[in-house]
């Protein structure tokens, strides 16, 4: 089982960039899948997360009218579309499963399967 995540770069402020996340080994579509990330010296935090039929999105505020959380099932992947980009979205970006539906998905915790990083940085 792997997830792929992929897409990052560097992009000056203002800009765009789509993370990819595709997996591998078994199905995600019955799954809720989350976006992360960490940037340098600072703790993982939550960016995103879509339920399994990609109708129920939530965000944190900080990202919050600037990302898109989506997913095609028929492909086993799920994007960030970041829009907007500032200085302080700067980060290593991860892909993770929720592990149950029940979980507080804000939680790093609560997440079983995580792909490795995707580096995002942003100019000013």
């Amino acid at each position: 089982v792997q997830l792929q995540a992929s897409g990052g770069g560097l992009v000056q402020a203002g800009g765009s960039l789509r993370l990819s996340c595709a997996a591998s080994g078994r199905t995600f579509s019955s799954d809720a899948m989350g976006w992360f990330r960490q940037a340098p010296g600072k703790e993982r935090e939550f960016v995103a997360v879509i339920d399994w039929s990609g109708s129920s999105t939530y965000y944190a505020d900080s990202v919050k009218g600037r990302f898109t959380i989506s997913r095609d099932n028929a492909k086993n992947t799920v994007y960030l579309q970041m829009n907007s980009l500032k200085p302080e979205d700067t980060a290593d970006y991860y892909c993770a499963r929720l592990g149950s539906k029940d979980s507080d998905y804000k939680s790093s915790y609560e997440y079983d399967y995580w792909g490795q990083g995707t580096l995002v940085t942003v100019s000013s």
